[in-house]
């Protein structure tokens, strides 16, 4: 039987879009045969790249089997449920993303087959110096104008260019027009959702040597064609109505209550969590699934877990 306060070890699925470096498997340990190694979604039901659980009493099972089965580990919120709200992710952007965008909860279910829209938060975990990502507009825009910018590649005049530095956060509600630029890594924590509607990509080709396919009318139709607006979290990474990120360092306490499983993804050095009487060693690049109700935890040691609740 298995123990339901037993924190569960993940191993991720990988992604080899053309944009992505090595740092995942040369920092994180990934150990993903692909090249490149864009991204490991981290705790992950998406049918598009599942996580697995590693050892334990699910060992070699998908989470999304896993929750089948028990879905009580998502906790009182999402009752009659048996699949993550979210997804988290790792990317490494060796080169530019493509500015894109993604749509609302009502907009996915009418256009996409019934799927989630996708509101997103990144939190920068290295960068090259000098770097900066895509965040909005500088000033609000007519949709005529959005559409004539795309159509003679000026786009990018009038996007908001914000300089990331290391520990930066970045909230990102669907609608708002964005790009991950080269030279960054961040930890994402996203809604259940595989949609993106891209709107620029630089001309470049796929693995196909054709180009990558653009959704400039459905991007049209959701785009926020305004500068981002400022955001208060009340002390938290994050917070919106899907999910509640926060960021320590060092040695702390949590719980795993009944309303919400907790995601720990370890980003930065190594230390020990105990839950349920069990102790783990854990070490940068992993990603551990804490049932709902699993009750008190602990993390030790010179390590930085992202947490993330809904």
């Amino acid at each position: 039987m298995p123990n339901k306060n037993e924190p569960l070890l993940l191993r991720p699925s990988g992604k080899d879009y053309i944009w992505g470096g090595s740092r995942l498997n040369d920092e994180f340990e990934k150990n993903i045969d692909l090249t490149p190694l864009a991204e490991t979604w981290e705790c992950s039901t998406h049918p598009d790249g599942p996580s697995y659980v590693v050892g334990g009493a699910f060992d070699g099972q998908e989470l999304a089997e896993v929750l089948k089965t028990h879905p009580e580990y998502l906790g009182e919120r999402h009752k009659g449920e048996n699949t993550l709200p979210i997804l988290i992710k790792f990317i490494d952007a060796k080169k530019d993303l493509s500015v894109q965008v993604h749509p609302t909860d009502a907009y996915a279910q009418e256009h996409e087959d019934g799927q989630l829209g996708k509101t997103e938060m990144w939190y920068v975990l290295d960068c090259v110096p000098g770097a900066y990502l895509y965040y909005g507009f500088t000033h609000e825009i007519s949709k005529e104008e959005f559409a004539e910018r795309i159509k003679n590649n000026t786009l990018t005049e009038v996007l908001n260019a914000v300089p990331v530095h290391k520990g930066d956060c970045f909230f990102i509600p669907s609608g708002t027009l964005h790009a991950i630029c080269q030279g960054i890594v961040v930890a994402e924590v996203q809604q259940n959702s595989n949609v993106t509607y891209r709107v620029y990509d630089y001309g470049r080709v796929g693995a196909d040597g054709k180009p990558r396919a653009l959704h400039i009318e459905k991007a049209l139709d959701v785009t926020l064609r305004t500068p981002p607006q400022k955001q208060d979290f009340g002390g938290h990474l994050a917070q919106c109505e899907y999910f509640t990120v926060d960021v320590k360092n060092g040695d702390f306490n949590g719980t795993a209550d009944e309303k919400s499983f907790v995601s720990l993804l370890i980003t930065d050095g190594a230390g020990t969590l105990t839950c349920g009487g069990e102790t783990v060693s854990v070490q940068k690049g992993e990603s551990y699934f804490l049932p709902a109700n699993s009750g008190h935890y602990t993390v030790q040691g010179n390590c930085q877990p992202l947490v993330t609740r809904v």
